[in-house]
């Protein structure tokens, strides 16, 4: 009799294992369907950006060839009434006077230059906004507006962080937020602002295959400060893409520090860098860092705002999206470990199978005790619109996760939102996603 309820529970379990097996290929294959979309989108998009800059470029040349030719009727009809008052009537071509002939060639007195004329404001902003397109080669403008307007909307009440935003890249303005200019500690979100300055630096992808020396200084702060780390031994030599991605991917101390060093020389002149980045993006008056991995300290601080600003600048550079956006990775084989190490974004494994409508493409998590569970993404809906959203302050990391879940799906299909209500947290997915750094 016992056998018989060993066989059945076991039959039961398969049968959920097959259930649950089935529900992941199927999601598998929408995934698949839904980045099928997103490159078709991705190319229609990119072509109608090219039929924009020409049209744009078009337009300016009609209206610039326009404004010559109505200056120089002008001024043809001027020199022309000119002649005639004083001589009576001209023969021949007036626009023959619009040179004088004495014998240093000098333009004659009262006349000028029809080409040189100033622009209009219609002309200037056809030219700033051709600029701009074909400047803004990433997921998203530049310049990223985080300034809510009169139709941003509260961010819905289902949500737990303390601090959130959503902005549409598409339309550059914020849709969505909850206290997003309020200070709060950002943890290893911190991380994608120390890749995107390495690249910066590093000039992208010309140094990956560079190798850096792991050290017992690195290592030992590490150690003492509880910080997630990729598993690097001291004396390992490690390839700089490998840093690259052991930074983001597991969260690793050990390379984001390696990365800063091999960057700047030492930590101090790097924080620097990322200090001076923040100028540039226009944010030092409400974010400043200390470090580059993210470990508490008072002045070590955002804003939800800010971090979408920082998350928006990492999507627009080509090395930093493809780190962000990769699921799981090993490095390359060294002594200490032959078969390399292998990580995993967990944000992004944990995230992919929860959502019913568009994908998250990049993301990057973080877990202090001062700033609980915070996170940053970029994501695209079905019709390959990007979003950047940054939530903090959440009770867990799992909650974390389904207030992106539940921030895009509003966002994205409030039909669909409203149907799966009972979205929530179960009693098997609780607890924090990485440990405290």
């Amino acid at each position: 009799m016992a056998d018989f309820f060993i066989d059945r529970e076991t039959e039961e379990y398969e049968e959920r294992r097959r259930q649950r097996a089935s529900r992941r290929a199927d999601r598998a294959k929408q995934q698949r369907e839904r980045e099928k979309r997103i490159r078709r989108y991705l190319i229609v998009a990119s072509t109608s950006a090219a039929v924009v800059i020409v049209a744009v470029i078009a337009v300016f040349a009609v209206l610039l060839v326009r404004k010559i030719k109505s200056r120089e009727a002008a001024d043809t009809s001027n020199i022309e009434a000119d002649i005639r008052e004083a001589d009576g009537v001209y023969e021949g071509d007036a626009r023959e006077l619009l040179y004088g002939n004495e014998p240093d060639g000098t333009v004659s007195s009262g006349q000028g230059n029809p080409v040189m004329t100033e622009l209009s404001d219609e002309e200037l902003e056809a030219i700033e906004e051709a600029e701009a397109l074909a400047a803004t080669t990433g997921a998203g403008p530049l310049e990223l507006n985080t300034t809510a307007d009169q139709d941003t909307k509260s961010i819905i009440s289902d949500v737990d962080s303390g601090y959130a935003i959503l902005v549409s890249l598409s339309e550059n303005r914020v849709l969505a937020e909850r206290q997003s200019h309020v200070k709060m500690y950002p943890a290893s979100m911190t991380k994608v602002l120390t890749v995107l300055v390495a690249s910066e630096h590093l000039g992208g992808e010309q140094h990956l295959d560079d190798i850096f020396t792991m050290t017992q200084a690195i290592e030992g702060f590490a150690y003492e400060n509880g910080c997630s780390n990729v598993g690097f031994s001291v004396g390992e030599r490690i390839r700089v893409e490998d840093m690259f991605y052991g930074t983001i991917l597991p969260s690793g101390a050990d390379a984001a520090m390696g990365l800063a060093e091999y960057t700047a020389g030492d930590q101090e002149t790097f924080v620097g860098m990322m200090n001076q980045k923040l100028e540039e993006l226009g944010i030092s008056d409400t974010t400043h860092f200390t470090n580059c991995i993210g470990i508490y300290d008072d002045d070590h601080y955002s804003t939800a705002a800010d971090m979408a600003v920082i998350m928006n600048a990492a999507v627009n550079d080509p090395l930093c999206l493809k780190v962000l956006s990769q699921h799981t990775y090993t490095t390359t084989s060294t002594s200490y470990h032959p078969g390399g190490i292998q990580v995993s974004n967990w944000f992004l494994r944990r995230i992919e199978d929860k959502q019913e409508t568009g994908v998250v493409i990049s993301g990057k998590t973080g877990f202090v005790n001062e700033s609980l569970n915070c996170a940053v993404s970029y994501a695209t809906d079905d019709e390959g619109k990007g979003y950047i959203c940054c939530t903090g302050y959440a009770h867990g990391g799992w909650k974390a996760i389904y207030d992106h879940v539940r921030i895009y799906t509003y966002q994205f299909d409030p039909a669909l939102y409203n149907a799966t209500l009972a979205l929530g947290d179960s009693g098997e997915e609780s607890g924090d996603i990485e440990g405290g750094d």
